[in-house]
């Protein structure tokens, strides 16, 4: 957690020529590691209940509460009610922003380029070597619901929604929460290559807690809690105000101290 908290200050800065940029001083994250979490309201949202969810999820989820309870910090149940939306807004809004951002890798001015007898074909030969299938599947999905006819339909009402999910978190900050407290997942890391190669949904639904963060615009950390009973590591996530990155630092380090470090068995071999 501390390495962490330096590195992301090191590599803090503000440029005019990224958007992403906000100008506003880099906070000593290191510091705010060791802060007391004492007094803080921490949010417990009834939403990430989710059916199906694993007993050893809710058993961590709980464990965690404890742990920050036992830190000083108070729990509070919040509801979010426009979570049940975010998984299919996300995976509009998602792929519709790489669709259109991938759009400049064609081959033409900078990157790779792969020949063709036509421009078209080169397009379509660069494009199919340069990315991966997954993105493809995404650049696809995007393409078609920003195309005429399926914009207002798809793309324009998944913003709407976005903007609900969003306006849901203002209104918990706003009553003095702190940081919100989830899951990471909703079941176990699973195997390489296990999940999407058939079904590509199975993979997302596993999205279902973290996306929230990304449609609300939202800091988010997910810490390592505990392991499954096959040894498979379990996480929690932490949600925080905007740009209140120094509070998520302090409370996952609570949550790090309280689990312990542990590893996973050696699976790789460096024959």
């Amino acid at each position: 957690m501390r390495d962490c908290a330096i590195l992301l200050r090191s590599m803090a800065g503000y440029d005019a020529q990224d958007a992403t940029c906000v100008d506003r001083a880099v906070p000593d994250y290191e510091k705010a590691i060791g802060a007391s979490v004492k007094g803080m309201r921490i949010g417990v949202p009834k939403e990430y209940r989710m059916p199906g969810m694993a007993m050893e999820i809710e058993a961590l989820w709980q464990q965690g509460a404890r742990w920050l309870k036992d830190a000083g910090a108070e729990l509070v149940d919040i509801s979010l009610p426009m979570t049940k939306y975010a998984l299919p807004a996300y995976y509009i809004v998602a792929p519709a922003e790489a669709s259109s951002n991938l759009a400049r890798y064609d081959g033409v001015r900078y990157g790779l380029r792969v020949p063709g007898r036509d421009i078209i074909d080169m397009y379509e030969h660069t494009r199919a070597a340069g990315f991966g299938k997954e993105v493809r599947r995404r650049i696809m999905i995007g393409t078609y619901v920003l195309s005429a006819g399926y914009y207002d339909a798809y793309y324009l009402q998944a913003q709407k929604v976005r903007t609900l999910i969003k306006r849901d978190f203002e209104r918990c900050f706003a009553d003095g929460i702190h940081a919100i407290l989830t899951p990471a997942t909703p079941s176990a890391a699973f195997a390489i290559g296990e999940k999407g190669s058939s079904d590509p949904i199975e993979m997302y639904l596993n999205d279902v807690f973290t996306v929230t963060v990304n449609m609300a615009g939202l800091p988010g950390i997910a810490v390592p809690g505990g392991l499954d009973a096959q040894g498979l590591p379990l996480g929690l996530q932490l949600i925080g105000r905007p740009f209140e990155e120094e509070t998520l630092f302090a409370l996952g380090a609570v949550i790090e101290q309280a689990a312990g470090h542990f590893a996973p068995e050696r699976w790789w071999s460096l024959d």
